[in-house]
């Protein structure tokens, strides 16, 4: 009997064919892929390296690149530094509190679901809408502007405080800087163990000892990598910023538009040298955020 068992197992396991692999139509699948990345990614970073290289009449110049240290093009790339650093330390902090407070501050869970669902929206919510948004609101004619001029008999113009300037530019970049904060720092702070908080009690640790020394150390390298992320999300906008300033505020983005167009300065050349001046800059900073998040893994398994 155990060797008709036997047997039959075996015939059983000769029977059953694996599956059949169609490596054809799996290649076929991701071929969209490929060809979306060969179009919108390769070809225009190629066409950016060869342009940044040639001058007004196609001929071979390293003249674009030494203009970059003109004080226009010096003067968009320190402004574009700026709003971008400013907010990203602004809505990383306020980001990583208001996500702490709700995932770890013992709130409803509908706190938490209605935060990630606003964040989700937020975060994607820019360009032209978003300017015009806060235009409505807090523009010189805007409902809050109108508001609070009338209910405390001031002139928030007047006392210095204008939308269309680099501080209300920093303000709108704000409401889509934080959001993304959440949802990026929201997986890490998921992560922290509840046997690391009680191990660290029983030790004798207070509040701010296991802040200070358990949990801020394992989240530092998820902080650091979403605020460099969000100062490369706030580099590369440009639509946001055109439709709220007009182009009045020269940032690197509105400046590489004014070369290539032509509205006022011409310089292709000197367009895709900036371009690539921002392909470098982006590129250090998803270097850095994929370094440091390799990091934060090790602890956040």
């Amino acid at each position: 009997m155990p060797d008709t068992a036997a047997d039959g197992n075996k015939r059983g396991a000769r029977s059953a064919r694996p599956a059949q692999r169609r490596p054809l139509l799996a290649w076929l699948g991701v071929s969209p892929f490929f060809l979306f990345t060969l179009l919108f990614m390769f070809l225009p970073a190629g066409f950016l390296v060869v342009g940044s290289f040639l001058d007004q009449e196609g001929q071979p110049t390293l003249q674009n690149y030494a203009d970059l240290t003109t004080p226009i093009v010096a003067n968009a790339y320190a402004n574009s530094i700026e709003i971008s650093a400013i907010t990203a330390i602004g809505g990383g902090l306020f980001g990583f509190l208001l996500a702490a407070s709700v995932i770890l501050g013992g709130l409803p869970p509908f706190m938490r679901n209605a935060l990630m669902t606003f964040s989700g929206v937020a975060s994607n919510f820019a360009g032209v809408p978003l300017a015009l948004a806060f235009i409505y609101t807090l523009g010189n004619l805007g409902f809050l502007t109108a508001f609070i001029n009338n209910t405390f008999a001031t002139d928030i113009g007047q006392a210095g405080f204008s939308l269309y300037s680099k501080v209300g530019l920093e303000i709108v970049y704000m409401y889509f800087q934080f959001p993304l904060m959440v949802l990026i720092i929201a997986p890490a702070l998921d992560g922290l163990k509840r046997d690391w908080r009680e191990a660290a009690e029983n030790m004798g640790a207070t509040g701010f000892q296991y802040w200070r020394y358990v949990a801020f150390p394992i989240l530092l390298p998820s902080l650091m990598g979403a605020v460099i992320l969000l100062f490369g999300n706030a580099f590369g906008a440009q639509a946001t910023a055109f439709q709220l300033t007009g182009g009045t505020i020269p940032i690197a983005s509105i400046v590489i538009g004014a070369q290539i167009r032509g509205d006022v300065l011409h310089n292709t050349g000197l367009g895709f040298a900036m371009a690539m001046g921002m392909v470098v800059i982006m590129a250090m900073a998803i270097t850095g955020y994929s370094l440091l998040q390799r990091r934060s893994e090790r602890w956040l398994k």
